[in-house]
């Protein structure tokens, strides 16, 4: 599908093979707290979740890509989740590993899938939870036009701290 490719990066869709990238992935603690997630994954459970990963979005109301290069390497992942046909919203989420940070990766993928959920999914909004201290998403969900319309108090709970969480929005001009 030409929507899901950029000049650097393509989307694609979840495949068997990828399990070993999601495991390390999820299972990767570093990435808890933004992911909201307590405790490891198994490989059984991702296979589960694999095997589900072709469902239409219009079933499950989440769209989990792969960000790969055009030598097929992942880069990261990128999600629509609680996605909402009837008010035509829903939420983004993206992750990048850690070595291919400040590459423009991050700003390129979520170019393409802002692109698809207007143009192909026809939403009119999306929006994304992002804790106060995470200076680098704040920039990037920015750039890209998405405006700051809340601020959550002691929202997310990690590591025996509180933190704030702010909403980001972006509507469909």
């Amino acid at each position: 599908m030409e929507i899901l490719k950029g000049k650097n990066i393509f989307l694609r869709a979840l495949e068997p093979e990828d399990i070993d990238y999601l495991f390390s992935t999820e299972n990767n603690e570093d990435f808890w707290e933004i992911s909201n997630t307590s405790r490891p994954f198994s490989k059984h459970t991702l296979l589960k979740y694999l095997e589900n990963a072709h469902l239409d979005i219009y079933q499950i109301n989440q769209l989990r890509l792969v960000i790969s290069d055009y030598d097929n390497i992942s880069i990261g992942l990128i999600d629509l989740f609680d996605v909402d046909f009837k008010n035509l919203k829903a939420g983004v989420g993206i992750l990048i590993n850690k070595n291919n940070r400040d590459k423009g990766y991050a700003k390129e993928a979520l170019g393409i899938l802002i692109e698809y959920s207007f143009k192909y999914l026809n939403l009119h909004q999306l929006y994304c939870n992002i804790i106060e201290n995470n200076k680098p998403s704040i920039n990037l969900f920015k750039s890209l036009g998405f405006i700051e319309v809340g601020l959550k108090k002691d929202w997310v709970y990690f590591k025996g701290e509180y933190k704030n969480e702010y909403l980001f929005q972006l509507t469909c001009t």
